[in-house]
This record gives structure tokens, C-alpha cells and sequence, in this order.
């Protein structure tokens, strides 16, 4: 059996239900995939350290987002919890220096279940959310490396972010010509992606161009980090999603 490839996606705010665009991309492209036995999902909107398991049974979602409408409030995504998958990622990443803390209450935040809402409906797929103990790009991808062997046992690896995230600068309108530094950033990153330039993606603060108006605190492109790492040395990154939204890069990648 061949490993389940490993995602990063730019998960978009709640308002992206309303992109009917958006949305069949979202749901063509879990369409196509293997049908995951578990889901792992490191979003950009869970920073904890020491690293923190969440929720392994069903609890409430987390609404971490403020002035919308009231029925952005009421989605809910009630997934069968992964008690397994948690002690296995507790098992991979625990060793000499290294904590693996639990937070049993923690449930989905919207990096997570927005974009699963639209890529698999039914909620009958086992949910585990794994915080983001730091937003150093390369012990990021060290935490992914380490959680690689998931791949293997049927589990799809999903960084959750924005590829390009600075809502102080967006654009006017969903289909909007974006700003230059959007464009300017995304069109390298889809570069650098395409070659697998590790070192430059890694470095992407003195590599890439409008790197700090594209991303003024790196937390939407910090989950990319633990998807290249939980990918194998010859697997390239395919963009399965492009294009933006109110000026901001939604480019989603596959990997595997």
C-alpha cells in the first residue's frame, strides 16, 4: 500500500462555505484522494508549547474568529475523536527533552474544520489536532519528519495555513486582482514548491520577495513546514489549488 500523501491548504475564513468556487475545489480534490483512515491536522491557529494533542472524543468546536454573522457560529463538525492516532503521535514524538502535553478539551479550531467541512462532509472520519510548538521553519519540519510513519498506517497529514496572510493589506473583492506583494510571494512559492528548494523554502524570509507583507507574523505558512517534512525525500509538491481570494494566495498543495 502507498503512503497517503500529505497536504498543505489554505483554509480561508468561515465566509469561504459561501465561495461555491472554493468549495468544489475543496471537495473534488478529497474526492481524489485516498479515503484516510485518520485526519491529522496542525493548524495555524493552535500555537502551544510544549507540543499539545487535542480533543481525542468529539467535543465542541472551537469559533476562534470575531464579528460575523451569528450563523458562522452555529456550523458544526461533530468528527469521531482519534484516541488511537493520539497515542501513536504521542509514541513518535516523545524522547529524551521532548513533552507531548494533552489538552482533552481543546476541540477543532477553524483552520481545521472549516476547509473538512467542504472536503468531507459526513464527519465520519477520526479527527486529531496537533498544535504548533513553535514557528521556527526548521524544527517544524523536523516535527513533521517525525511524524511521517503516520503516512504508512492510512493517515492524511494536513498543514493548514494561508499561503499568502496579511489581512491588514487584501485586496477589494473575491476575485480581485490581488496586491503585488501577493502575487509577487505566491508566484515564488509555486516555484520554489515546484523545484522542492527545500533550503529557500526554509529560509523564505531572505529568500522569497514581499516575504514580510506577505506573511507579517509567519503563522499561515509555518504549517507548510511540517507537510514538507512529513514528506518523502522524492516527492514534489503539486499545486491542486490557486488563484486568490480578497488579494490573498489561497495555493494548496499536495504531497505523494
Amino acid at each position: 500500500m502507498s503512503a497517503t500523501p500529505v497536504l498543505y491548504l489554505s483554509h480561508g475564513a468561515p465566509p469561504l462555505a459561501d465561495d461555491a468556487r472554493w468549495t468544489r475545489q475543496l471537495a473534488d480534490w478529497s474526492a481524489n484522494l485516498p479515503q484516510p483512515k485518520a485526519i491529522l491536522v496542525v493548524s495555524a491557529h493552535w500555537e502551544e508549547a510544549p507540543v499539545t494533542v487535542g480533543a481525542t472524543t468529539t467535543v465542541p468546536l472551537v469559533y476562534d474568529f470575531w464579528g460575523f454573522p451569528d450563523r458562522y457560529y452555529t456550523v458544526t463538525y461533530p468528527a469521531p475523536g482519534a484516541p488511537g492516532l493520539a497515542a501513536k503521535v504521542r509514541k513518535l514524538l516523545r524522547g529524551p527533552g521532548t513533552e507531548v502535553h494533552e489538552a482533552p478539551e481543546r476541540g477543532l479550531d477553524h483552520g481545521a474544520y472549516v476547509p473538512l467541512v467542504e472536503m468531507y462532509p459526513d464527519a465520519d472520519v477520526p479527527v486529531l489536532q496537533l498544535s504548533m510548538p513553535t514557528l521556527d521553519p526548521r524544527q517544524l519540519f523536523e516535527l513533521g519528519r517525525k511524524l511521517k510513519p503516520l503516512r504508512d498506517e492510512g493517515v492524511l497529514i494536513i498543514g493548514s495555513g494561508f499561503f499568502t496572510h496579511n489581512l491588514s493589506a487584501m485586496g477589494v473583492g473575491v476575485d480581485g486582482t490581488p496586491p503585488q506583494w501577493s502575487a509577487e510571494f505566491d508566484q515564488w512559492g509555486a516555484e520554489t514548491l515546484r523545484a522542492r528548494d527545500l533550503d529557500a523554502l526554509l529560509d523564505f524570509r531572505h529568500k522569497a520577495p514581499a516575504a514580510t507583507l506577505a506573511h507579517p507574523r509567519i503563522e499561515h505558512f509555518a504549517p507548510l513546514f511540517v507537510s514538507l517534512g512529513a514528506g518523502s525525500e522524492d516527492d514534489r509538491p503539486e499545486t491542486v489549488i490557486d488563484g486568490y481570494w480578497y488579494g490573498l494566495a489561497k495555493r494548496s498543495v499536495q504531497i505523494g
